[in-house]
Protein backbone atom coordinates (compact mmCIF):
# COMPACT_ATOMS: atom_id res chain seq x y z
CA UNK A 1 0.00 0.00 0.00
CA UNK A 2 1.10 3.67 -0.97
CA UNK A 3 2.57 5.85 2.11
CA UNK A 4 -0.44 8.05 2.79
CA UNK A 5 -0.02 12.10 3.09
CA UNK A 6 -0.73 13.45 6.19
CA UNK A 7 -1.29 16.50 8.47
CA UNK A 8 2.40 17.07 8.42
CA UNK A 9 2.32 17.56 4.87
CA UNK A 10 0.38 20.68 4.87
CA UNK A 11 0.74 24.36 5.86
CA UNK A 12 -2.39 24.80 8.14
CA UNK A 13 -1.80 28.73 7.98
CA UNK A 14 -5.31 30.45 7.14
CA UNK A 15 -7.09 27.12 6.25
CA UNK A 16 -9.69 25.26 8.34
CA UNK A 17 -9.78 21.25 8.12
CA UNK A 18 -13.01 18.96 8.01
CA UNK A 19 -11.48 16.53 10.23
CA UNK A 20 -13.65 12.98 10.53
CA UNK A 21 -13.36 11.44 13.64
CA UNK A 22 -14.91 8.19 15.21
CA UNK A 23 -16.40 9.71 18.56
CA UNK A 24 -18.88 6.69 18.75
CA UNK A 25 -18.46 6.00 22.46
CA UNK A 26 -20.73 4.61 24.73
CA UNK A 27 -22.69 5.63 27.41
CA UNK A 28 -23.82 4.24 30.97
CA UNK A 29 -27.05 3.06 30.84
CA UNK A 30 -29.80 5.49 30.43
CA UNK A 31 -27.44 8.20 31.22
CA UNK A 32 -25.81 10.99 28.81
CA UNK A 33 -22.63 9.82 31.29
CA UNK A 34 -19.64 8.85 28.62
CA UNK A 35 -18.33 5.56 30.00
CA UNK A 36 -15.35 5.17 27.82
CA UNK A 37 -13.74 8.21 26.38
CA UNK A 38 -10.66 6.54 24.94
CA UNK A 39 -11.62 7.33 21.19
CA UNK A 40 -12.07 11.19 22.12
CA UNK A 41 -8.47 10.66 23.37
CA UNK A 42 -7.09 8.65 20.25
CA UNK A 43 -8.09 12.10 18.82
CA UNK A 44 -6.36 14.96 20.79
CA UNK A 45 -2.61 14.18 18.89
CA UNK A 46 -4.57 15.03 15.27
CA UNK A 47 -6.46 17.89 17.10
CA UNK A 48 -3.90 19.62 18.68
CA UNK A 49 -1.70 19.42 16.14
CA UNK A 50 -4.08 20.91 13.57
CA UNK A 51 -4.54 23.79 16.64
CA UNK A 52 -0.95 24.32 16.65
CA UNK A 53 -0.46 24.63 13.39
CA UNK A 54 -3.25 27.50 13.06
CA UNK A 55 -5.78 25.58 11.61
CA UNK A 56 -9.24 26.19 12.35
CA UNK A 57 -11.06 22.76 13.03
CA UNK A 58 -14.55 21.45 11.84
CA UNK A 59 -15.29 18.28 13.54
CA UNK A 60 -17.62 15.42 11.66
CA UNK A 61 -18.37 12.39 13.77
CA UNK A 62 -21.20 9.61 14.15
CA UNK A 63 -22.78 8.71 17.42
CA UNK A 64 -25.18 5.39 17.27
CA UNK A 65 -27.19 3.75 14.52
CA UNK A 66 -30.07 6.63 13.93
CA UNK A 67 -30.61 5.58 10.80
CA UNK A 68 -30.72 8.61 8.84
CA UNK A 69 -33.24 10.19 11.03
CA UNK A 70 -32.71 13.17 13.92
CA UNK A 71 -32.92 11.29 17.68
CA UNK A 72 -32.66 13.50 20.57
CA UNK A 73 -30.75 10.57 22.50
CA UNK A 74 -27.46 10.40 19.72
CA UNK A 75 -26.89 14.24 19.81
CA UNK A 76 -23.42 14.91 20.80
CA UNK A 77 -23.75 17.34 23.75
CA UNK A 78 -21.92 15.36 26.12
CA UNK A 79 -19.28 14.61 23.66
CA UNK A 80 -18.87 18.38 23.08
CA UNK A 81 -18.26 19.32 26.93
CA UNK A 82 -15.98 15.96 27.02
CA UNK A 83 -13.88 16.91 24.16
CA UNK A 84 -13.70 21.00 25.13
CA UNK A 85 -12.48 19.21 28.79
CA UNK A 86 -9.58 17.40 27.10
CA UNK A 87 -8.48 20.01 24.85
CA UNK A 88 -9.10 22.77 27.44
CA UNK A 89 -10.43 24.88 25.16
CA UNK A 90 -13.54 26.07 24.15
CA UNK A 91 -15.72 23.63 20.97
CA UNK A 92 -18.87 25.03 19.73
CA UNK A 93 -21.45 22.69 19.01
CA UNK A 94 -23.78 23.02 16.20
CA UNK A 95 -26.93 21.33 15.54
CA UNK A 96 -26.25 20.87 11.63
CA UNK A 97 -24.07 19.49 9.55
CA UNK A 98 -24.61 20.41 6.24
CA UNK A 99 -27.26 23.75 6.38
CA UNK A 100 -26.67 27.54 6.75
CA UNK A 101 -25.90 27.64 10.20
CA UNK A 102 -23.17 24.96 9.81
CA UNK A 103 -21.02 27.06 7.34
CA UNK A 104 -21.77 30.40 9.02
CA UNK A 105 -20.36 29.19 12.18
CA UNK A 106 -17.76 27.22 9.88
CA UNK A 107 -16.81 30.61 8.49
CA UNK A 108 -16.68 32.44 11.42
CA UNK A 109 -13.71 29.54 12.78
CA UNK A 110 -10.45 31.66 13.46
CA UNK A 111 -7.03 30.08 13.81
CA UNK A 112 -7.16 27.38 16.80
CA UNK A 113 -10.99 27.17 17.21
CA UNK A 114 -13.18 24.50 16.85
CA UNK A 115 -16.41 23.50 15.95
CA UNK A 116 -18.33 19.86 16.18
CA UNK A 117 -21.13 19.25 13.83
CA UNK A 118 -24.30 17.42 14.52
CA UNK A 119 -24.07 13.73 14.48
CA UNK A 120 -23.40 12.55 10.89
CA UNK A 121 -25.44 10.15 10.68
CA UNK A 122 -28.53 12.07 11.15
CA UNK A 123 -28.45 12.42 7.45
CA UNK A 124 -29.93 10.00 5.18
CA UNK A 125 -26.89 10.92 2.50
CA UNK A 126 -24.40 10.28 4.75
CA UNK A 127 -24.04 6.20 4.75
CA UNK A 128 -25.85 6.65 1.10
CA UNK A 129 -22.87 8.46 0.36
CA UNK A 130 -24.77 11.06 -1.71
CA UNK A 131 -22.48 13.35 -3.43
CA UNK A 132 -24.83 16.31 -3.00
CA UNK A 133 -24.27 15.44 0.53
CA UNK A 134 -20.26 15.32 0.18
CA UNK A 135 -20.28 18.15 -1.86
CA UNK A 136 -22.17 20.25 1.42
CA UNK A 137 -20.03 18.91 3.69
CA UNK A 138 -16.82 19.52 1.66
CA UNK A 139 -17.33 23.46 1.78
CA UNK A 140 -17.04 23.74 5.20
CA UNK A 141 -13.26 23.04 4.82
CA UNK A 142 -10.05 23.62 2.51
CA UNK A 143 -9.13 20.45 3.80
CA UNK A 144 -10.35 17.03 4.72
CA UNK A 145 -8.43 14.75 7.23
CA UNK A 146 -9.54 11.51 8.09
CA UNK A 147 -8.45 10.45 11.49
CA UNK A 148 -11.64 7.70 12.35
CA UNK A 149 -9.35 4.67 10.95
CA UNK A 150 -12.77 2.74 12.89
CA UNK A 151 -15.32 3.67 9.65
CA UNK A 152 -12.68 3.69 7.20
CA UNK A 153 -14.22 0.63 5.92
CA UNK A 154 -17.51 2.37 4.83
CA UNK A 155 -18.00 4.39 1.18
CA UNK A 156 -19.78 6.62 3.22
CA UNK A 157 -19.67 10.77 2.68
CA UNK A 158 -18.07 11.50 5.48
CA UNK A 159 -15.44 9.12 4.90
CA UNK A 160 -14.94 8.66 0.83
CA UNK A 161 -17.40 10.65 -0.58
CA UNK A 162 -15.80 14.06 0.39
CA UNK A 163 -12.48 13.21 -1.00
CA UNK A 164 -13.60 13.57 -4.65
CA UNK A 165 -13.89 17.60 -3.62
CA UNK A 166 -11.53 18.71 -1.62
CA UNK A 167 -7.35 17.56 -0.61
CA UNK A 168 -8.04 14.16 1.59
CA UNK A 169 -4.93 13.60 4.02
CA UNK A 170 -4.36 11.34 7.27
CA UNK A 171 -4.39 12.20 10.62
CA UNK A 172 -2.03 11.03 13.03
CA UNK A 173 -4.49 8.44 14.30
CA UNK A 174 -4.87 6.84 10.52
CA UNK A 175 -1.37 7.09 10.00
CA UNK A 176 -0.37 5.16 13.56
CA UNK A 177 -3.34 2.56 12.30
CA UNK A 178 -1.61 2.15 8.67
CA UNK A 179 2.17 1.85 10.19
CA UNK A 180 1.05 -0.91 12.53
CA UNK A 181 -1.33 -3.35 10.83
CA UNK A 182 0.30 -2.52 7.68
CA UNK A 183 3.69 -3.29 9.07
CA UNK A 184 2.79 -6.52 10.55
CA UNK A 185 2.33 -8.17 7.36
CA UNK A 186 4.75 -6.25 5.33
CA UNK A 187 7.88 -6.34 7.68
CA UNK A 188 7.12 -7.22 10.87
CA UNK A 189 10.33 -8.61 13.50
CA UNK A 190 9.95 -12.61 13.37
CA UNK A 191 8.63 -14.95 14.17
CA UNK A 192 5.22 -13.36 14.37
CA UNK A 193 2.55 -14.81 15.75
CA UNK A 194 -0.96 -14.44 14.82
CA UNK A 195 -3.41 -15.70 17.53
CA UNK A 196 -7.43 -15.63 16.35
CA UNK A 197 -10.63 -16.25 18.20
CA UNK A 198 -13.97 -15.47 18.75
CA UNK A 199 -17.71 -16.83 18.12
CA UNK A 200 -17.29 -17.61 14.22
CA UNK A 201 -14.55 -18.76 11.71
CA UNK A 202 -16.76 -16.81 9.28
CA UNK A 203 -16.06 -13.40 10.31
CA UNK A 204 -12.05 -14.13 9.65
CA UNK A 205 -12.08 -16.00 6.55
CA UNK A 206 -9.66 -13.39 5.22
CA UNK A 207 -7.70 -12.99 7.80
CA UNK A 208 -6.88 -16.31 8.69
CA UNK A 209 -5.89 -16.93 5.20
CA UNK A 210 -3.93 -14.27 4.81
CA UNK A 211 -2.20 -14.47 7.97
CA UNK A 212 -1.70 -18.20 7.54
CA UNK A 213 0.35 -16.99 4.51
CA UNK A 214 2.70 -14.72 6.76
CA UNK A 215 2.95 -15.66 10.33
CA UNK A 216 5.22 -18.39 11.91
CA UNK A 217 2.68 -19.44 14.11
CA UNK A 218 -1.11 -19.30 14.48
CA UNK A 219 -3.19 -19.57 17.66
CA UNK A 220 -6.74 -20.71 17.35
CA UNK A 221 -8.94 -19.92 20.24
CA UNK A 222 -12.35 -18.88 21.20
CA UNK A 223 -15.62 -20.63 20.16
CA UNK A 224 -14.46 -20.93 16.32
CA UNK A 225 -11.68 -23.81 17.65
CA UNK A 226 -14.68 -25.78 17.70
CA UNK A 227 -15.41 -25.90 13.59
CA UNK A 228 -11.47 -26.80 14.01
CA UNK A 229 -11.95 -29.76 15.99
CA UNK A 230 -14.92 -30.81 13.76
CA UNK A 231 -13.00 -30.41 10.95
CA UNK A 232 -10.61 -32.57 12.54
CA UNK A 233 -14.00 -35.41 12.80
CA UNK A 234 -14.10 -35.07 17.07
CA UNK A 235 -17.92 -34.31 18.53
CA UNK A 236 -18.02 -30.96 20.08
CA UNK A 237 -21.04 -31.48 22.04
CA UNK A 238 -23.03 -28.37 21.92
CA UNK A 239 -20.86 -25.87 20.82
CA UNK A 240 -21.36 -23.22 17.58
CA UNK A 241 -20.36 -25.22 14.49
CA UNK A 242 -20.43 -23.23 11.41
CA UNK A 243 -21.01 -27.08 9.53
CA UNK A 244 -20.01 -24.52 6.02
CA UNK A 245 -16.53 -24.11 7.13
CA UNK A 246 -16.03 -27.28 8.61
CA UNK A 247 -14.04 -27.76 5.28
CA UNK A 248 -12.38 -24.70 5.30
CA UNK A 249 -11.01 -24.86 8.36
CA UNK A 250 -9.62 -28.44 7.25
CA UNK A 251 -7.93 -27.04 4.71
CA UNK A 252 -6.33 -24.48 6.73
CA UNK A 253 -4.84 -27.08 9.05
CA UNK A 254 -3.73 -29.06 5.83
CA UNK A 255 -1.88 -26.00 4.20
CA UNK A 256 -0.33 -24.86 7.76
CA UNK A 257 1.30 -28.49 7.48
CA UNK A 258 2.70 -28.29 4.11
CA UNK A 259 3.64 -24.47 4.07
CA UNK A 260 5.61 -25.04 8.10
CA UNK A 261 3.48 -22.35 9.59
CA UNK A 262 2.72 -24.39 13.27
CA UNK A 263 -1.25 -24.27 14.29
CA UNK A 264 -1.96 -24.73 17.77
CA UNK A 265 -5.68 -25.73 18.78
CA UNK A 266 -6.14 -25.67 22.49
CA UNK A 267 -5.21 -29.08 23.97
CA UNK A 268 -7.86 -28.50 26.86
CA UNK A 269 -10.99 -26.77 26.86
CA UNK A 270 -13.48 -24.78 29.42
CA UNK A 271 -16.99 -25.82 28.87
CA UNK A 272 -20.56 -25.43 30.31
CA UNK A 273 -23.98 -25.54 29.70
CA UNK A 274 -24.47 -22.01 29.12
CA UNK A 275 -23.05 -18.71 28.91
CA UNK A 276 -23.40 -17.04 32.54
CA UNK A 277 -21.99 -16.15 35.29
CA UNK A 278 -20.78 -18.19 37.67
CA UNK A 279 -22.38 -21.67 36.57
CA UNK A 280 -21.39 -25.13 36.80
CA UNK A 281 -18.07 -25.49 34.46
CA UNK A 282 -15.50 -28.31 33.34
CA UNK A 283 -12.15 -28.56 32.02
CA UNK A 284 -12.16 -31.21 29.17
CA UNK A 285 -10.23 -32.54 26.74
CA UNK A 286 -11.67 -31.69 23.17
CA UNK A 287 -12.24 -35.29 22.39
CA UNK A 288 -14.15 -35.82 25.10
CA UNK A 289 -16.84 -32.65 25.43
CA UNK A 290 -19.63 -33.83 27.35
CA UNK A 291 -22.99 -33.59 24.43
CA UNK A 292 -24.44 -30.81 26.76
CA UNK A 293 -21.89 -28.64 26.87
CA UNK A 294 -19.96 -26.12 24.64
CA UNK A 295 -16.35 -24.47 24.22
CA UNK A 296 -16.72 -20.95 25.85
CA UNK A 297 -13.03 -20.95 26.83
CA UNK A 298 -9.25 -22.45 26.44
CA UNK A 299 -8.28 -24.68 29.36
CA UNK A 300 -5.38 -23.66 31.34
CA UNK A 301 -3.15 -26.19 30.08
CA UNK A 302 -3.43 -24.55 26.79
CA UNK A 303 -3.11 -21.04 28.25
CA UNK A 304 0.36 -22.17 30.32
CA UNK A 305 1.61 -24.35 26.86
CA UNK A 306 0.86 -20.69 24.70
CA UNK A 307 2.86 -18.63 27.05
CA UNK A 308 5.56 -20.32 26.58
CA UNK A 309 5.47 -20.14 22.84
CA UNK A 310 4.31 -16.54 22.99
CA UNK A 311 7.37 -15.71 24.76
CA UNK A 312 9.64 -16.32 21.93
CA UNK A 313 7.56 -14.21 19.75
CA UNK A 314 8.86 -10.93 18.69
CA UNK A 315 5.93 -9.45 16.87
CA UNK A 316 2.58 -10.76 17.42
CA UNK A 317 -1.04 -9.76 16.03
CA UNK A 318 -4.16 -10.63 18.58
CA UNK A 319 -8.13 -10.53 16.69
CA UNK A 320 -10.74 -12.28 18.73
CA UNK A 321 -11.05 -13.11 22.64
CA UNK A 322 -9.91 -16.88 23.19
CA UNK A 323 -13.49 -17.41 25.21
CA UNK A 324 -16.56 -15.09 26.17
CA UNK A 325 -14.02 -12.88 27.92
CA UNK A 326 -17.05 -10.39 29.22
CA UNK A 327 -18.61 -13.35 31.41
CA UNK A 328 -16.34 -14.75 34.28
CA UNK A 329 -14.69 -17.58 34.63
CA UNK A 330 -14.86 -17.84 30.76
CA UNK A 331 -12.18 -14.46 30.54
CA UNK A 332 -9.38 -16.60 32.28
CA UNK A 333 -8.05 -17.44 28.45
CA UNK A 334 -7.69 -14.14 27.12
CA UNK A 335 -6.34 -12.56 30.40
CA UNK A 336 -3.80 -15.34 30.66
CA UNK A 337 -2.69 -14.74 26.75
CA UNK A 338 -2.65 -10.86 27.41
CA UNK A 339 -0.09 -10.99 30.17
CA UNK A 340 1.75 -13.45 28.50
CA UNK A 341 2.03 -10.83 25.28
CA UNK A 342 2.53 -8.02 27.66
CA UNK A 343 5.62 -10.31 29.24
CA UNK A 344 7.04 -11.18 26.03
CA UNK A 345 8.36 -8.12 25.00
CA UNK A 346 7.65 -8.56 21.35
CA UNK A 347 5.94 -5.49 19.18
CA UNK A 348 1.87 -6.48 20.22
CA UNK A 349 -0.68 -5.51 18.17
CA UNK A 350 -4.60 -5.55 19.34
CA UNK A 351 -7.71 -5.94 16.54
CA UNK A 352 -10.38 -3.50 17.73
CA UNK A 353 -13.87 -4.30 19.01
CA UNK A 354 -14.23 -6.92 21.58
CA UNK A 355 -10.37 -7.99 22.08
CA UNK A 356 -9.72 -4.35 22.45
CA UNK A 357 -12.53 -4.14 25.38
CA UNK A 358 -10.98 -7.48 26.76
CA UNK A 359 -7.44 -6.01 27.08
CA UNK A 360 -9.04 -2.39 28.65
CA UNK A 361 -11.08 -5.06 31.06
CA UNK A 362 -7.83 -6.95 32.15
CA UNK A 363 -5.85 -2.87 32.31
CA UNK A 364 -3.19 -3.72 29.76
CA UNK A 365 -4.05 -1.47 27.21
CA UNK A 366 -0.93 0.86 27.87
CA UNK A 367 1.16 -1.76 27.69
CA UNK A 368 -0.05 -3.09 24.73
CA UNK A 369 2.26 -1.90 21.40
CA UNK A 370 -0.88 -0.61 19.59
CA UNK A 371 -4.43 -1.26 19.77
CA UNK A 372 -6.52 -0.95 17.50
CA UNK A 373 -9.78 1.13 17.44
CA UNK A 374 -11.01 -0.10 14.41
CA UNK A 375 -13.06 -3.89 14.94
CA UNK A 376 -14.69 -4.34 11.26
CA UNK A 377 -11.87 -1.84 9.90
CA UNK A 378 -9.11 -3.71 10.89
CA UNK A 379 -10.48 -7.01 9.97
CA UNK A 380 -10.82 -6.29 6.41
CA UNK A 381 -7.38 -4.47 6.59
CA UNK A 382 -5.76 -7.34 7.96
CA UNK A 383 -7.39 -9.19 5.35
CA UNK A 384 -6.28 -7.55 2.62
CA UNK A 385 -9.84 -5.78 1.69
CA UNK A 386 -8.97 -2.16 0.19
CA UNK A 387 -10.50 -0.05 2.90
CA UNK A 388 -12.54 2.96 0.80
CA UNK A 389 -11.75 5.77 3.33
CA UNK A 390 -7.97 4.68 3.36
CA UNK A 391 -7.60 4.16 -0.86
CA UNK A 392 -9.66 7.55 -0.70
CA UNK A 393 -6.69 10.06 0.65
CA UNK A 394 -3.72 11.63 -0.99
CA UNK A 395 -0.27 9.30 -1.64
CA UNK A 396 2.96 10.55 -0.49
CA UNK A 397 4.99 11.93 -3.94
CA UNK A 398 8.11 9.46 -4.13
Amino acid sequence: MSAKRTIRDVDWTGKRALVRVDFNVPFEHGTSVISDDVRIREALPTLNYLRGAGAAVVIATHLGRPGGERRPEFELSPIAERLAQLLGANVSYVHDAIGSNAHEQAERLGPGEVLLLENIRFYPGEEANSEVFAIALSRLGNVFVNDAFGTAHRAHASTEGVTHHMPAVAGLLMERELAFLGGVLESPERPLGAISGGAKVSDKVKVLERLLDNADAMFIGGGMAATFFKAKELDVGASLVEEELVGFCGGLLERAEQGGTVLHLPTDVVVAREIAEGVPHEVAAPDAIPPDSMVLDIGPETAQAWASEIARLRTAVWNGPLGVAEVPPFDHGSRAVAQALVDSGATTIIGGGSTAEAVAAFGLVDRMTHVSTGGGASLEFLGGTTLPGVAALEDKQP
